[in-house]
């Protein structure tokens, strides 16, 4: 008989709706799983745990029970949020020590969402300081890793996010993404991350993205349960600035839908930096067309659809991002801070305002560009990274920030392409290396289109399966 962990979210939140599973037994068995795994490993993925918090939750849900036909199936499971997210009287420190401490009296819409579809949180997941890197290596605190080799890292932003979910001390859980870090982890842990389309997730109340790169969006092992926490995410809030139009139909629902047959462009050419593809990632890339092929679809080669020349624009917004991140701090507070993050942050805040206006009107020009040139195609492949997961310490380098930035680019050189254009793209957990690690292959879609996403991405998932393939540490 399968352990509850081994379970998709799906099925134990249809066991919890039959009644034959209670919220509190299935929290109970998560916490019981994270007291027993390597502890190490554990602190990685979290930055902070209250069982008892997680207790009483559990019981509330179970008090109140499911809720209508519109309730979420996800109603009772555990989960948990990504430091970045505010949380109401639960430590957020957004992975930086210049936070320590800090306890916010509000929740943002990620996680009134989640509390509202009635799942239950473990914790906070680890992300670097502001969620910046492609690694999560937080100061004082152990790396996440991927549980398929834990000398590797998980990838990052949302790096303790993808642990938590591939050593199953959560069935599912939030990530966030604006250059790649729904992405990234998802492919270093192997599992599936979807970054949704710009707007469909609500920002409230920071609305800290004024270029309009980064959402929220789920980290799962199947696509389904991706799909069903997207439901759960999705939506707008009176103050949003922008909105996704609203889907035909649940999330859910499209992955139970044939897609058609659909025109896909792929390419392998990296984007924002000049790298070498590892051969097992380019030998994926080529099983992974022949795979579409082999469903219907017409799969065609392209140029890369975004210049050389959008990077810049790019690095100025990301500087600038990171320089709203540091610029209220005090001088005490800024005495803490990562090596890199000074950097960029200093970067940004000698950006002036002008040249920050120029800087993203040029990179909505370009994304206008590659919108009107991939129009043709229904998605678009790629690989999700161009290298294997790295050792940890691989790409951090605190005596040279420049150098830890210019190789977190050629480590990640498609995933923030979708993020300038705002369409969703989903990382595939299709493949393994010789060595039994994981390769991810990307999907992206026109904008809005998380719908027929999904429906591709269910179809390629019931082709080539890999819910029972499982990390050693499981």
């Amino acid at each position: 008989m399968a352990d509850l962990h081994d379970l998709t979210a799906l099925e134990q939140g249809a066991l919890i709706r039959s009644g034959e599973l209670s919220p509190v037994e299935l929290t109970e068995h998560y916490l019981e799983r994270a007291a027993r795994l390597p502890q190490e490993y554990v602190d990685g993925a979290f930055v902070f745990r209250d069982p008892d918090a997680a207790r009483r939750r559990a019981r509330e849900v179970a008090a109140v029970g499911p809720v209508g036909d519109g309730a979420s199936p996800l109603a009772g499971v555990p989960t948990a949020i990504k430091d970045l997210n505010l949380t109401r009287g639960v430590p957020t420190e957004f992975g930086s020590p210049a936070y320590a401490g800090f306890v916010p009296d509000v929740s943002d819409a990620v996680t009134l969402a989640i509390e509202e579809a009635g799942l239950v949180s473990l914790g906070k997941t680890s992300t670097p300081e502001f969620g910046s890197p492609c690694y999560t290596e937080p100061e004082g605190r152990p790396p996440a890793v991927t549980p398929w080799d834990t000398t590797r890292m998980a990838g990052g932003s949302s790096g303790g996010a993808a642990a938590a979910v591939a050593a199953g001390l959560v069935p599912v859980a939030q990530g966030s993404d604006g250059g790649g870090s729904i992405r990234i982890p998802a492919a270093c842990c192997g599992l599936v991350g979807l970054k949704p389309t710009r707007g469909r997730v609500s920002g409230f109340p920071m609305y800290g993205d004024p270029v309009g790169l980064a959402v929220s969006g789920p980290i799962a092992r199947t696509v389904a349960d991706a799909a069903a926490l997207l439901d759960v995410l999705a939506g707008r809030r009176a103050g949003d600035p922008s909105w996704a139009p609203d889907p035909g139909d649940t999330f859910l629902a499209a992955t139970a839908r044939e897609p058609g047959r659909l025109r896909i462009a792929r390419f392998d050419a990296p984007v924002i930096a000049a790298t070498e593809v590892h051969p097992e990632v380019r030998a994926a890339f080529e099983e992974t067309t022949r795979l579409l092929s082999s469903l219907g679809h017409t799969v065609v080669d392209i140029s890369v659809p975004i210049p050389p020349e959008a990077v810049p624009e790019f690095e100025t917004c990301w500087a600038v991002l990171t320089g709203l991140s540091t610029a209220p701090l005090s001088a005490e507070q800024r005495a803490g801070l990562r090596p890199l993050t000074c950097w960029l942050g200093e970067r940004g805040e000698a950006v002036s305002g002008p040249a920050f206006g120029a800087a993203i009107g040029a990179l909505r020009r370009h994304a206008g560009e590659a919108l009107v040139a991939l129009a043709p195609y229904d998605a678009v492949l790629t690989p999700t990274l161009a290298t294997l997961p790295l050792p940890v310490g691989a790409i951090r380098d605190d005596a040279d920030p420049e150098a830890d930035f210019e190789a977190q680019k050629r480590f990640t050189p498609w995933t923030s392409a979708w993020n300038v254009t705002g369409m969703p793209a989903i990382s595939l957990p299709l493949h393994q290396s010789g060595d039994g690690l994981p390769i991810g292959m990307m999907l992206a879609a026109r904008p809005a289109e998380e719908e027929l996403l999904l429906s591709l991405a269910a179809q390629v998932e019931a082709a080539a399966p890999w819910r029972d393939r499982r990390p050693p540490l499981w």
